[in-house]
């Protein structure tokens, strides 16, 4: 018995004029799992029983930030717990201050922008965004990451200071209904009230698209090969946009076929001139 207390007695090192001991670990380890605990079930309350009359943006934010000041509590609670003095921990955190400026700067970026992002909210849980070349739908907004998952099923851990210091398109902030822009180009000659009519037939029998606002065609401009319309439709789930215009691409080809609508390639014109054969060079 008295080689196990000397073994928890023994002085490790100190924290101002705070011998730590193995014992005072064990303590501090018990509180933060303790923390850890109560920090889970007190969110999961929050956002189950407490809140739920909320939006789930809200909700979910206001349950982050509660389970973060749970641990902030706990953690300075642990340290009274071990008789550690917080004054002297300002020593500590004022050397390891160098190593914050040098070593962790885009940690501590990542964080201050993780609370920009809950207090500020332009992206949201279920928000659909695309950042840079990826775009998928926001599943979990932490401290220092924010989850995405894509299409393919491909979660993306990106860190939170990309959504504020970069351009980020939030398809779906504060109205979830976004307009799609399909361009086709037929051939010059081509009936145009008849391609207007057949892109709105199209876009009226695909499932996905919104009947108000309704489908409109735009003639956009002459082209060089090509007359260049636009069909814009209108959904309510942005994720769709990808196999939206897929669906439409081959119904438009096919109403197209069938209707003797013809879609140009690119061509140019070359003029071949026959050189007199005065100005031929003299063998």
């Amino acid at each position: 018995m008295t080689d196990i207390t000397s073994v928890l007695d023994y002085h490790l090192f100190s924290i101002g004029n705070q011998p730590i001991t193995p014992a005072q670990l064990v303590v501090l380890a018990i509180a933060l799992v303790v923390t850890a605990i109560l920090a889970r079930g007190v969110r999961r309350l929050i956002e189950e029983r407490v809140l739920r009359h909320m939006a789930e943006a809200q909700r979910y934010t206001l349950a982050r930030l509660s389970h973060h000041a749970i641990w902030l509590l706990g953690i300075l609670v642990g340290l009274r717990m071990v008789n550690i003095d917080l004054t002297a921990l300002t020593i500590v955190v004022g050397a390891l201050g160098l190593g914050v400026g040098l070593g962790l700067q885009n940690i501590v970026a990542d964080f201050v922008a993780g609370v920009v992002l809950l207090f500020e909210r332009p992206i949201k849980v279920h928000d659909r965004v695309t950042s840079e070349s990826i775009e998928g739908n926001v599943v979990a907004i932490n401290f220092r990451a924010t989850t995405i998952v894509t299409n393919d099923n491909i979660t993306m851990i990106v860190p939170n200071s990309e959504f504020v210091n970069r351009r980020v398109i939030n398809w779906s902030h504060d109205d979830p209904k976004i307009r799609i822009h399909v361009p086709i180009g037929v051939a010059y000659g081509s009936d145009v009230g008849l391609v207007t009519e057949t892109l709105l037939e199209v876009a009226r029998k695909d499932f996905a698209v919104r009947d108000e606002p309704a489908p409109a065609v735009h003639f956009v401009e002459f082209g060089d090969s090509s007359l260049n319309f636009e069909l814009l439709v209108w959904i309510d789930n942005a994720a769709e946009h990808f196999r939206l215009r897929s669906r439409l691409n081959y119904a438009i080809d096919e109403a197209f076929r069938t209707r003797g609508i013809q879609i140009p390639f690119p061509q140019r014109d070359l003029h071949v001139r026959t050189v007199p054969p005065s100005l031929l060079p003299q063998a």
